[in-house]
């Protein structure tokens, strides 16, 4: 059993029937009235994002946890297969069970969470940044700099995230996971 001041981001706790991973939270103390923490879970079988308030010192209950690496493998109509880099054994996901499919390569290494009551993943932890290329953008139009002016582009997983300006079709870029945001140009 843990408290309110146990809570962090990537917590993974028993609540409502079901088992939630905490996506954000933040610990309030107003200057009437007693201290609670607002959270967002995302529930692990769902994918569903729910917001609640725990009250300060409220008991959570939590799920003991381990990680593995799994390398992503390849996605098809029944999920997302990894194999696990240790023992290569190999194991299919559900879409609701990442933060960011669509920035998922083929190859890419990443974070699973397993239940070790039974074994069962949880949920994947994606790497801070991926680097991925460029597959299309319009070019940028000059003098259209006056302030951080962004353009849409498709990386070449699929996704579609605003670039600045001076990026083109081939360069490849650093996006951030955890906000699907584009971070910077990689040097090559």
């Amino acid at each position: 059993m843990a408290s309110t001041s146990d809570i962090r981001k990537g917590l993974c706790i028993k609540y409502n029937h079901d088992i939630f991973k905490i996506i954000e939270f933040l610990h309030v103390k107003p200057g009437k009235g007693p201290a609670f923490v607002r959270t967002k879970l995302k529930s692990v079988t769902t994918g569903k994002v729910i917001d609640n308030t725990f009250s300060a010192g409220h008991k959570i209950e939590d799920v003991r946890v381990e990680t593995h690496k799994f390398q992503f493998l390849y996605s098809d109509p029944t999920g997302y297969h990894f194999m696990n880099t240790d023992d290569y054994t190999q194991i299919v996901l559900q879409e609701q069970a990442l933060d960011m499919p669509d920035l998922l390569k083929e190859g890419e290494v990443v974070t699973v969470l397993i239940n070790t009551e039974d074994n069962m993943p949880l949920s994947v932890e994606m790497p801070a940044t991926v680097e991925l290329e460029v597959t299309s953008t319009e070019p940028g139009v000059k003098g259209n700099t006056a302030t951080n002016a962004t353009k849409p582009a498709v990386l070449e997983t699929g996704a579609r995230v605003n670039v600045p300006l001076f990026i083109n079709e081939g360069d490849k870029i650093k996006v951030e996971t955890d906000k699907g945001t584009y971070k910077e140009r990689v040097k090559e």
